[in-house]
């Protein structure tokens, strides 16, 4: 083995072959420049960095059932998308018009009718005249659609009310104010790199 191709295969630590390992402070902010560790002991660091691994798992299990289901469904993460709200829609006795499925989804009208005319042909929605205004459409999901999704990804998601229900009245409290005070602090509303980012999208799809 030449000497460039023993560098080569150390230059990853075995420690990073696990992705927990990318999480841990002493490796993503070794010299405290992100993340004020002044009050905590090493057994608070240690469960934190606990929870913030299973938060990673939680996160991948959910890309890995987001990419099952748009495999087996053989549809793009916006058709799956349209499709829930027309499953909630008709849950909920509302009207879904191709308008109100642009709003949802934060899409034109023009990329509503291709969205609308892609799922038609492939038999997962049907347009029927509005019953009270006859220039109007309704959208509605087709039978085994509705039936193929409820059974596969609206299953899985379901699941997730188990976990809920195991805990303790107070357990969910806990984790409710978690999950709100952690969206909280991640949110890039108002942050200006954010919305450069943003604003630099949209310029590039107007200009398309």
């Amino acid at each position: 083995m030449t000497k460039n191709k023993r560098s080569e295969e150390t230059d990853v630590s075995p420690s990073l072959a696990d992705p927990a390992a990318l999480y841990r402070l002493d490796h993503s902010d070794p010299s405290s420049e992100l993340i004020d560790r002044a009050g905590l002991e090493d057994e608070d660091l240690q469960q934190i960095a606990r929870l913030m691994e299973a938060l990673r798992a939680l996160r991948e299990a959910e890309e890995r059932l987001s990419e099952a289901s748009l495999k087996y469904m053989r549809l793009s993460s916006v058709d799956m998308r349209a499709l829930h709200f027309l499953i909630v829609a008709g849950n909920t006795d509302v009207l879904p018009t191709p308008g109100a499925i642009a709003a949802h989804l934060g899409i034109s009208s023009a990329s509503t009718t291709k969205l609308l005319d892609r799922l038609e042909r492939g038999g997962h929605i049907s347009r029927e005249r509005h019953p009270e205004d006859r220039r109007a459409l309704v959208i509605r999901i087709t039978p085994d659609t509705h039936e193929a999704a409820k059974r596969t990804v609206g299953q899985q998601q379901a699941n997730r009310f188990n976990a809920a229900a195991r805990l303790a009245p107070h357990e969910r409290d806990v984790v409710e104010r978690f999950l709100r005070d952690m969206t909280a602090e991640i949110d890039v509303s108002g942050i200006a790199w954010a919305e450069a980012a943003e604003h630099d999208t949209a310029e590039g799809a107007a200009s398309e």
